[in-house]
């Protein structure tokens, strides 16, 4: 498992880092597994695409607390997002996991997702790997250094090459709509979009 250490540090520096990990959840005794291939940092109070840009709400304060929790959200009315929280105590931060790789489970994760009629297609987008993933709002606040969600290295710890852009989605009014905060591995099928 990854410790708290490791994602007590900036946002970007924990970002570009998740490339390559694998996020493992328990669902009904078996473990579904995918790596991470692409991902968005959110810098907090200093970002205003970021939920904690306007402060601690109810929805936000698992982003100001310890870091290494899941903070999980719903858009649309119906996609689960899941994202990591970083930086130190009191100083908001997270991860938006974009997509991963399936590598444990997979059949699990494409019956949940049977509309997906390729593997690439089965995880490659965040509310596309939630689902496959069985993950949803009950998992809000989970530790992710230990229980049935956590994060770990991948069998075989190879450097990946790492491609950036701006996030997707961030509205063209933001001012922080060009950050180059989107970090992929390049070539990988099951990145979202543009990799």
């Amino acid at each position: 498992m990854l410790t708290r250490e490791f994602y007590r540090r900036p946002t970007a520096d924990v970002a570009r880092d998740l490339l390559g990990k694998v996020i493992a959840h328990q669902v009904d005794g078996q473990e579904l597994a995918g790596r991470i291939v692409e991902v968005e940092a959110y810098l907090g109070l200093k970002d205003e695409a970021a939920h904690a840009f306007a402060g601690i709400t109810p929805r936000t304060k698992v982003m100001f607390g310890p870091p290494g929790h899941a903070y999980v959200y719903l858009i649309y009315g119906m996609y689960h997002c899941l994202n990591f929280v970083t930086e130190p105590d009191g100083e908001a931060g997270c991860v938006l996991i974009r997509a991963l790789e399936p590598v444990a489970g997979i059949e699990a994760m494409q019956a949940r997702r049977p509309k997906a009629r390729q593997l690439h297609h089965v995880a490659s987008g965040p509310g596309k790997l939630t689902r496959a993933m069985g993950i949803t709002l009950a998992h809000y606040g989970a530790d992710l250094t230990r229980g049935e969600l956590t994060v770990r290295e991948y069998k075989t710890a190879e450097a990946v090459e790492i491609g950036t852009s701006p996030r997707i989605g961030i509205n063209k009014s933001n001012k922080c709509v060009d950050w180059p905060l989107r970090f992929f591995e390049k070539g990988n099928a099951h990145v979202s979009k543009g990799g």
